[in-house]
């Protein structure tokens, strides 16, 4: 049997590389000093977080020197994302550190999105690959492969990286998306995050390194290669899971009708408790449907968790270990959100957003949703005449883990006007009668208020605010949720997608209101976000997401079959 060595250097989700080399049948160690790099058969270094963090680890911790030697000397090496990024001379994420500098050139970031550049930075998705030669690590995968990528920055390509480069990607410029040569491999994608087609990368490399074969062929020219068609982004579809404790203290899935989780049927009123609303909606176990989503084909998996995170996020235990359940048999990317925040315990004892942020991540999560504490950090952005001063929750988290760990969840809700003069400071940010919905006087015009604890109070502060603060902040993604849309099953919001797809550069997953196959293709056709997420349709069995995913295909959207 092949022994991994993993190397941890302490930032990101580790626990998702250890899962995916462990259900591949690997005997996995980690590497605490740099004396174990010589004796390893193979090193896996993955890299989540800034470049001058990781530098700085390996620096620290003496790793330096002896990664250096093992790389160069072509012994058994994966590197993965920042992994990969790095094996060069240096970053313009961190600008005056250097890299391992084994490969020649520096990570040039992406450029900001505009009229000529209208892609949003991070990438964060599913992509294809064009492969650049003949490897054995890529063996049995076609055209149809698709990868999971999550990164700002890129490897550009050059002629000096002729013998390295292993495939190309296109995400408005052509870049190196994964190197190799010899035993030597490193992917700017996640293979550990990319379901099937990853854990085969991975276990084609391993295994030709035990066989000694994993040498590939020579490339061709490099003027002669371009990456193909097959490489352009591919729309998300998310599977969302509200998680909370129903009156049994049982850890179930629900969802809400305009958030309300509790049944409200007569049968259901007459056999609630006293003062009782209805019991808990319950849809199902948590990891039994997430598998189900996995299995169906889901992009993506979010667990929203609504109940325990109130009190004590770093004692609930339980949603904890539905993350370390859910991560060893679900390889695509996992968030969660619920209860990221400052606090103090009923010990007395403070623990920061940063804290709990961590707790999840290495219980096998790979982004953290923020929502109430996000209208917090916006606010107090743009009362400090729109800067920063490092003490929000999105600073910190987006400091050790990168932006592209943070996503924004919105709760807005739509507040009717006569006119846009009437919303006085949010004018600017009205929309005409959204979906040809009108308010209750009849009003034409609404903007959308941003709400806090879970929809249930306002804040005055519009979405533009919310999502343009919190990109200002290091937020990597927009979770656009809608109050009046949700459970209604009518279609996304689109005037509300739209004005923030409009606000923002990066990523946007447009979610609340789906309720068939077709309202899927039409947000991303009239908005053109990254992705898009439901919940109640798909537990109810109402659409899959293999239906979803048939929709696309038949309507020419670029998909992940």
């Amino acid at each position: 049997m092949v022994t991994v060595s993993l190397l941890d250097y302490g930032a990101g989700n580790v626990r998702s590389v250890r899962n995916a080399l462990s259900k591949l049948g690997y005997r996995v160690v980690d590497i605490d000093k740099p004396e174990q790099l010589r004796s390893a058969q193979v090193v896996v270094f993955p890299g989540v977080g800034s470049f001058g963090a990781a530098m700085s680890f390996l620096e620290q911790k003496g790793f330096l020197e002896p990664l250096r030697e093992h790389v160069r000397a072509d012994r058994p090496f994966v590197g993965i994302c920042l992994g990969m990024q790095t094996l060069f001379e240096g970053s313009e994420e961190s600008p005056g550190v250097h890299g391992l500098g084994v490969l020649p050139g520096v990570v040039r970031r992406f450029q900001i999105p505009d009229s000529a550049h209208p892609l949003a930075v991070p990438q964060i998705g599913w992509n294809g690959f064009a492969p650049y030669k003949q490897s054995p690590a890529l063996a049995g995968l076609d055209e149809d492969s698709c990868v999971y990528y999550v990164h700002s920055y890129y490897v550009p390509m050059a002629d000096e990286l002729h013998d390295w480069i292993l495939t190309t990607t296109t995400y408005g410029v052509d870049y190196v998306s994964a190197v190799q040569r010899g035993n030597v491999l490193a992917t700017q994608f996640h293979p550990e995050k990319s379901s099937k087609t990853g854990l085969a990368i991975l276990d084609n490399h391993l295994r030709a390194v035990a066989a000694g074969a994993a040498v590939p062929r020579a490339p061709p020219a490099l003027e002669s290669v371009r990456a193909s068609a097959q490489t352009r982004p591919r729309k998300r579809v998310v599977a969302c899971l509200d998680v909370r404790t129903n009156d049994d203290g049982d850890l179930v899935v629900t969802k809400g009708d305009s958030y309300n989780v509790r049944e409200v049927s007569a049968a259901a009123a007459a056999s609630a408790p006293p003062g009782g609303k209805g019991a808990v909606r319950n849809l199902g176990k948590p990891v039994a449907l997430a598998s189900r989503y996995y299995e169906e084909g889901a992009d993506e998996i979010t667990f929203l968790n609504i109940t325990g995170f109130r009190d004590s996020p770093l004692g609930d235990l339980p949603m904890l270990s539905l993350l370390v359940e859910a991560s060893q048999t679900l390889f695509v990317p996992l968030a969660v959100g619920g209860g990221i925040r400052d606090y103090v315990d009923a010990q007395g004892v403070a623990h920061s957003a940063l804290d709990v942020a961590a707790a999840y991540f290495r219980a096998g999560a790979d982004k953290v949703s923020i929502g109430s504490e996000a209208v917090v950090a916006a606010k107090a952005y743009w009362a400090r005449g729109g800067c920063g001063d490092g003490s929000s929750c999105i600073e910190q988290i987006a400091h050790v883990y990168g932006r592209q760990a943070v996503v924004i969840s919105v709760d807005p809700r739509r507040v009717w006007v006569d006119a846009p003069a009437a919303a006085g400071a949010h004018k600017d940010a009205c929309v005409e009668s959204p979906q040809g919905a009108l308010g209750p006087a009849g009003e034409r015009f609404c903007w959308y208020e941003c709400t806090v604890k879970g929809g249930r109070e306002g804040s005055d502060l519009d979405v533009v605010q919310l999502a343009r603060g919190c990109e200002a902040l290091g937020a990597g993604e927009m979770l656009l949720n809608s109050i009046d849309a949700d459970g209604q099953n009518r279609g996304f919001d689109i005037a509300l997608v739209s004005q923030v797809k409009r606000a923002v550069t990066v990523p946007v997953i447009a979610s609340s209101g789906a309720g068939c196959v077709e309202h899927f293709s039409s947000v991303f056709a009239e908005t053109d976000v990254e992705a898009a997420l439901a919940a109640g349709i798909f537990h109810r069995k109402e659409v899959s997401v293999a239906d979803v995913k048939l929709h696309l295909k038949a309507k020419g959207i670029a998909y992940r079959p």
